[in-house]
């Protein structure tokens, strides 16, 4: 049986940077070239970086796609890698947008990949499955494409599909196996869920079933806006055992060799195969199969839920401050969990030199809460500073006639301002520290404590929340460094500190009762009558059901935040604001 060296580049692309993406590809194809590798796969839109959502619309930027692609399969043989096949993913058209008045039936954006080869584009494959469900609408975006690409590489069969055409039985894989390949690639832009992982490996193993061929699945890594990329690359064979896996959330360059079946005798250059068309092709002159010992890629094993969304979210906030060139950022630290784990975060993100925590006390903040947040700076190392709102706030109240809650809002508005001020003066990203709970009751106040740029636990339940922050502490504590979270800021009951005494559980139930009902609402799509036979007490649910369907003009102003759930608040979950639907008791 042939052998061939395969080498899946898990790397992080940035949206629009179509230079240096395709910078990217160069430098990691000299790295698989020097460790012997006869075939280099590279993720999903590769070279635009994904999703680019409606930058797909734009004339200009397919031609720039194309226009790279067709520049970077030139610049792999003047950097003496021409011999090296590559798969990379890319934004193509072949007519006009189906937005426009000129657009052709059948004809119009595709989801692209393509193997470079001696300097040219041998082949390429449009993506067929298209995914429209969630955080895609590829649909709007992108025409199916109807060919399986087939391409015959080292005396291999290799088919070429793309993310959603792995998820999806029937079409390409179906197809695979009638033409009877011996190797489908699988290039991907697939967003990170908790528990993902454990679905995607089952998931490999039946499409190697379907196809009767080994799988190389080849997934990106990085931040773009809400969602975030793990990668999770591996290699399964055709009987589904697993040969290699990457690590999550790192760059990471797998090289294994994989035996695999001998081509038969050549094929038409067209045939039809489970309903899609088949493009055979052959290239000539690969590498030669390295002699010497095996490579092996190694299987790296998933990590804990806990470990796996923090390094998620650490990875989402990294690439949304440094790719879109923010220098720093600025939160308030009020000594409770919320904003302690968010200042974990960040300088586990970018480092303690490039974090502003900032303490805003009024006269309701209580000692310990103080006490607690400088104890958080001294051991993370932040810059810390101290911002009273007290006088601001009297100033406020001595022109203004407030009371009650107008006056707990008045006092988070004033918090909010001065991160504002400390944001334009210094140029900082605000952050923002609402947890999903917080952010599904509506229990935050608009322009106050909402106020933000990024919100790193945008779509992380408050009881998450606990759970992450002991987790980091442990790990600290195994690792043998500081535990970055004050213990009291973990046990402590939850409280704005707006009025004398206020607790979270004067206006919301325990979270231990509030997030199930939440999690069934907002992630399981459960009515009313679901919820209660799942168990829950109706006045609670009731009451639930009522504060998250009046907060939604609340949400649609939040700022953005890294997804890590199945359904995250924005581009998961679309109601109207205006909306009369209550599921009634």
């Amino acid at each position: 049986m042939p052998t061939l060296r395969l080498a899946l580049s898990q790397v992080n692309p940035s949206v629009g940077d179509l230079a240096g993406n395709a910078d990217l590809v160069r430098s990691w194809t000299r790295q698989a070239a020097d460790a012997g590798a006869q075939l280099v796969l590279f993720p999903e839109m590769m070279l635009t970086g994904y999703p680019v959502e409606d930058l797909v619309f734009r004339r200009s930027f397919v031609a720039a796609s194309r226009a790279a692609l067709e520049q970077l399969a030139a610049d792999l043989a003047t950097d003496g890698l021409g011999e090296l096949p590559v798969v990379v993913g890319y934004l193509d058209a072949d007519g006009p947008p189906q937005v426009s008045e000129h657009a052709e039936p059948g004809r119009g954006a595709r989801n692209a990949a393509a193997l470079l080869h001696r300097g040219v584009v041998a082949a390429r494959y449009f993506k067929h499955h298209l995914p429209n469900y969630g955080v895609f609408d590829e649909d709007r975006y992108f025409l199916s494409g109807d060919m399986l690409t087939v391409v015959r590489i080292g005396g291999v069969d290799v088919a070429l599909t793309i993310c959603e055409d792995l998820w999806q039985a029937g079409g390409p894989f179906a197809a695979a196996r009638q033409a009877r390949v011996g190797l489908v690639v699988n290039i991907n832009g697939s967003p990170y869920e908790l528990n993902k992982d454990d679905i995607r490996l089952p998931l490999v193993r039946r499409r190697a079933a379907e196809a009767g061929a080994a799988i190389a699945y080849v997934n990106m890594i990085g931040g773009q806006d809400e969602l975030v990329f793990e990668g999770d690359s591996m290699i399964v064979a055709a009987d589904g055992e697993l040969l290699t896996r990457a690590p999550q959330f790192v760059e990471h360059l797998l090289v294994h060799d994989v035996e695999l079946p001998a081509a038969g005798a050549p094929p038409a250059e067209e045939t039809v195969a489970d309903g899609m068309r088949v493009v055979h092709s052959t290239l000539d002159g690969i590498p030669p199969t390295p002699s010497g010992p095996a490579a092996t890629g190694g299987l790296i094993e998933p990590v804990a839920d806990e470990a796996e969304v923090w390094h998620a979210l650490v990875l989402g906030l990294r690439d949304y401050v440094n790719k879109n060139r923010f220098p720093s950022v600025v939160l308030g630290l009020s000594g409770g969990i919320d904003s302690a784990v968010v200042a974990a975060l960040a300088v586990d993100a970018l480092g303690p030199d490039r974090v502003v925590g900032v303490s805003l006390p009024s006269q309701h903040s209580s000692e310990h809460s103080r006490e607690d947040a400088a104890d958080l700076a001294k051991r993370t190392g932040l810059d810390y500073r101290t911002e009273p709102i007290q006088p601001m706030v009297d100033g406020f109240l001595a022109n203004l006639s407030l009371s009650g809650v107008a006056v707990e809002n008045l006092q988070a508005r004033v918090r909010g301002v001065i991160l504002m001020a400390l944001s334009n003066q210094e140029g900082h990203l605000v952050l923002t520290t609402g947890n999903k709970s917080e952010l599904a009751v509506g229990y935050s106040t608009l322009y106050g404590d909402s106020v933000g740029g990024f919100n790193p636990v945008k779509d992380v339940w408050k009881t998450l929340i606990w759970r992450l922050a002991k987790w980091r502490n442990a790990d600290a504590a195994r690792r043998g460094a500081t535990s970055p979270i004050p213990e009291n800021s973990i046990g402590k009951p939850p409280s704005a500190e707006l009025s004398p005494g206020q607790l979270d559980s004067d206006t919301l139930p325990d979270y231990d009762v509030l997030d199930p009902i939440l999690i069934g609402y907002v992630d399981g799509d459960l009515g009313r009558d679901g919820l209660i036979e799942s168990g829950h007490d109706p006045a609670v649910v009731d009451k639930v059901l009522r504060l998250v369907d009046t907060a939604e003009y609340k949400r649609r102003q939040s700022a953005p935040g890294t997804k890590i759930s199945m359904k995250a608040f924005g581009r998961d979950r679309r109601l109207p604001i205006t909306n009369r639907w209550r599921e009634h008791g």
